[in-house]
């Protein structure tokens, strides 16, 4: 019994956790600890500071397995269904909150939250929830990639950003996110690179870029970043793996993908989407409809008829408008506040330094990008020199005051320290205290979206619900 113990927690049985009586650390600390261990008996005898380590260290592991293992005072070990999925957890990388949170509501919870992470791309988080969710209702082919999408239009519009929130959400963490920057596969033979070299050529050992990140974290997003520039065998391999969602490696190892979601970028059309946009200000149903057939000929010079029809959706992203810029420099100053709080202090930010910001950092073109070296130019830089710098206010507490130096530099911020007490006498109306405003309008978006989304769940017919985690019958042997 005490092998098995072992075996499966990694603690040795014979240490003092097997004495005649298991008892917790977190408890006083009994005399029986000098049985077998050759610790002193008495307590009153101060540990060393490798000691302290030491016996903080294994406290925190005796917490951990007791969580797991309901152990009773014999030594007896009783495996709960909480053992299992910890155990399941650890060997597949995935969140504990999946195996103890049913797929269809993980999956009917993803529109809510994409709708208050991606900003200014209503659209193209619906069409992206909506068909997840068909997977999640066990309408899909099973041995096929979870969903597989085209994302085109301009840059800086939130297509890489989706995916990561995707990965976060569904697979717990940005990690589940697999990046190919396929300007790296432009030429035939780097193609070779992503399944793996054959045996006798340089990189063999290696294994494939691809099909090892694939079998390492079998439950991951797999995004294809700037897909147009990718080499033509590039799509060969794409079509195995969008029609019967699996691909064999150089080893000859059958990687399956069928608990994957590939994304493919591309700014292709990104001109006549930006043309469209200032001619269709509405972005009605049917001007989408007239867009995409505008764009499928653009998008056909670069991608085959028969590799766009296995593709699940075509998602169309639009340039962001003031509205969402607006929204999206409430975030980025807000991600600054929370940096600043981690270091004990406030920030308070004028609303005619945020109207610098705001138009400085609108380039429809451009997307966000701008935007966030405009923050950085304006807010993080004189912040991060009056830390580095120092100052007799820069205390714990303070509040950090930015706005437009207009006695010296018009161009320039400045930054005021103040304590408690000077912020009470504030009574300037630009001073901008409302940066969490955007917190309750993203939260109040995400209720909307929730309540859309489990009406529209409602109306479809019911189907036997199909596992996230169940296997692939198209799994190898050596998967």
């Amino acid at each position: 019994m005490k092998y098995v113990y072992k075996k499966i927690t990694g603690l040795d049985c014979s240490s003092y956790l097997f004495e005649k009586e298991i008892f917790s650390y977190k408890g006083e600390r009994s005399e029986q600890s000098n049985v077998k261990t050759g610790k002193p008996s008495s307590l009153n005898e101060p540990m060393t500071k490798e000691e302290a380590e030491l016996f903080e260290e294994e406290s925190k592991i005796i917490d951990e397995r007791q969580a797991d293992f309901a152990i009773t005072m014999r030594g007896q070990i009783v495996v709960t269904a909480g053992t299992i999925s910890r155990i399941v957890a650890e060997w597949t990388g995935l969140p504990l909150t999946n195996f103890s949170q049913d797929d269809k509501d993980r999956f009917r919870g993803l529109g809510p939250e994409l709708a208050s992470s991606i900003i200014g791309q209503p659209r193209a988080v619906q069409v992206i929830s909506k068909s997840l969710l068909r997977y999640a209702a066990g309408m899909r082919n099973p041995d096929r990639p979870i969903g597989s999408f085209l994302l085109i239009g301009p840059t800086g519009v939130g297509k890489t950003a989706l995916t990561k929130k995707i990965a976060e959400y569904l697979f717990g963490s940005q990690k589940s996110l697999i990046r190919l920057d396929m300007s790296e596969y432009m030429e035939k033979h780097t193609v070779s690179r992503l399944i793996g070299s054959p045996p006798g050529y340089v990189g063999y050992e290696e294994g494939g870029q691809l099909t090892d990140a694939v079998l390492t974290n079998p439950y991951s997003i797999v995004l294809f970043d700037e897909m147009e520039k990718a080499h033509p065998d590039v799509f060969n391999l794409l079509l195995q793996i969008l029609d019967d969602g699996i691909l064999s490696d150089s080893n000859g190892r059958v990687v399956s993908f069928a608990n994957t979601i590939i994304f493919l970028t591309s700014n292709m059309g990104a001109d006549t989407i930006l043309t469209f946009c200032d001619n269709h200000p509405s972005r009605s149903d049917e001007d989408e409809s007239e867009l995409k057939k505008e764009l499928m000929p653009i998008l056909e010079t670069r991608f085959r008829p028969e590799f766009l029809n296995r593709l699940d959706e075509i998602v169309v992203f639009y340039p962001l408008n003031q509205e969402a810029i607006n929204d999206i420099a409430f975030i980025m100053l807000q991600n600054v506040d929370d940096r600043l709080a981690e270091k004990g202090y406030s920030f308070l930010i004028t609303s005619r330094l945020l109207s610098i910001i705001r138009r400085e950092g609108f380039n429809p073109a451009y997307g966000a990008r701008p935007l966030r070296r405009t923050i950085t130019k304006w807010v993080e830089d004189p912040i991060s020199e009056t830390l580095l710098v120092g100052s007799p206010k820069l205390e714990s507490g303070c509040t950090i005051l930015v706005d437009v130096d207009n006695a010296r530099d018009p161009k320039a911020t400045q930054v005021v320290i103040l304590n408690p007490n000077d912020v009470k006498f504030i009574r300037d109306p630009n001073v901008l205290e409302n940066i969490k405003r955007i917190k309750k309008e993203r939260e109040e978006k995400k209720a909307k979206a929730k309540v859309e989304t489990e009406t529209e769940t409602e109306k479809k017919p019911k189907a036997d619900k199909k596992s996230l985690s169940k296997p692939s019958k198209k799994t190898g042997p050596n998967y």
